[in-house]
């Protein structure tokens, strides 16, 4: 009773932050541009409001990972992915932002979810700019599928998955370990598939992660938008849902 009783009052005394310590937040992004009134207004955010966003990170004392340092979380105290879909050309501006903010102390990463076959279109990153950002160790390239279907509707899975995974290795000359789902969707059969050549696989689930020890919650990752009408309070909160 006793032993109750004390984890009762350690949770309840303990400061925010420590409970939340095994919260870990993964953004989500797609444009990073001002936007020119193509598209979805709120899939853009600004060159200058991804700039505060970072900088607040930086200053909060976050570590920005990529999931190839996936067992880290557990050894730092801020965690946090930033990840971007679809691997439009302006996510360079992205890029720069990053390496700008980079110092001795701070070093920022990143993980851009790119779909293999539009790799190259007007306004999608080249193969030779997905190359050298990843060879600077700032981006992590990952799988966004190979035509950005909704994949609870596709027969041939292989094609989307494995295809992918092998021409963006082919791209980058590294290992392709995570995909984000199209438009968030997946189920069952989707995730059996997923399996076969992703450690990761990325939502659109709205939340933090936390670890539930759930059979293969790792294949099933929420993360949070982060849109054009995000001020940087609502940004804040997002971080400590």
């Amino acid at each position: 009773m006793f032993r109750i009783v004390l984890v009762f009052l350690l949770m309840v005394c303990l400061p925010a932050h420590v409970q939340a310590q095994n919260k870990v937040p993964i953004l989500i992004y797609h444009s990073i541009d001002e936007y020119n009134g193509v598209g979805s207004k709120e899939l853009y955010v600004t060159p200058e409001n991804f700039e505060k966003q970072m900088t607040y990170l930086k200053n909060q004392g976050y570590t920005l990972l990529t999931f190839e340092r996936w067992k880290d979380i557990s050894k730092i105290k801020k965690p946090i992915f930033i990840t971007f879909d679809d691997g439009y050309k302006n996510n360079q501006k992205a890029f720069e932002i990053l390496q700008k903010l980079t110092d001795h102390h701070f070093k920022p990463t990143a993980t851009f979810f790119v779909i293999s076959d539009f790799v190259g279109r007007r306004n999608r990153l080249s193969q030779s700019e997905l190359r050298d950002m990843a060879a600077t160790g700032v981006i992590s390239v990952q799988s966004h599928t190979a035509t950005h279907p909704d994949l609870t509707k596709v027969e041939n899975l292989q094609y989307e998955l494995k295809s992918s995974k092998e021409k963006i290795e082919k791209m980058t000359g590294k290992p392709v370990i995570a995909l984000a789902y199209p438009y968030g969707n997946f189920n069952e059969r989707v995730g059996s598939e997923v399996k076969k050549y992703y450690q990761f696989g990325l939502t659109t689930t709205p939340s933090l992660y936390t670890k539930k020890g759930l059979k293969n919650e790792l294949l099933f990752l929420p993360r949070m938008y982060i849109k054009y009408s995000t001020g940087l309070d609502e940004f804040i909160d997002i971080l400590t849902k």
